[in-house]
């Protein structure tokens, strides 16, 4: 599975309080299951629940929240594009610590699609990447602000490993 390590790593990269305290951000996949289709294929589609969870958050939510929609969009646009997916497959709640901080939990409903090929008794493996294109985005950067306060900034992202 490679989405887990990919959204760690670009969240950590895009939000300062990230970047400054890794270790504030904890992933999880649960309730994970193996999708077959029962053909003569061995491919199969690894399906979890991905809980993404932040500690002792002093930013703007928007700060997370921007960073994370630009991934699903490279990584997992069918959360966007269907209404019910979209309704339900970005799920989020939030401990308020005190003035200061919050605790942030994120759950997304995720899907890797696991293809084989088979060349005489050789099976190479390759993870799919997602079909959606790279957000339209005209510059290769970009940074987000409240103001003139910088809450994130980040490289535009390319879907998943090709296969």
């Amino acid at each position: 599975m490679y989405k887990p390590n990919s959204l760690r790593a670009h969240l950590t990269a895009a939000i300062p309080d990230l970047k400054r305290n890794p270790d504030k951000l904890l992933v999880f996949a649960d309730k994970g299951c193996l999708r077959t289709t029962r053909t003569a294929s061995r491919s199969f589609e690894y399906a979890y629940l991905l809980n993404i969870i932040v500690t002792d958050y002093g930013g703007e939510e928007d700060a997370l929240m921007v960073p994370l929609l630009d991934w699903v969009t490279a990584h997992q646009a069918a959360l966007l594009g269907n209404d019910d997916k979209s309704n339900k497959g970005i799920c989020f709640m939030v401990d308020f610590n005190n003035h200061d901080s919050v605790d942030i939990s994120l759950e997304l409903d995720i899907t890797e699609r696991v293809i084989f090929k088979q060349t005489g008794n050789k099976l190479d493996i390759a993870h799919a990447g997602e079909t959606a294109a790279t957000p339209g985005y005209t510059a290769p950067f970009w940074q987000l602000y409240n103001g003139d306060n910088l809450l994130a900034e980040w490289q535009v992202l390319k879907t998943g490993p090709a296969l």
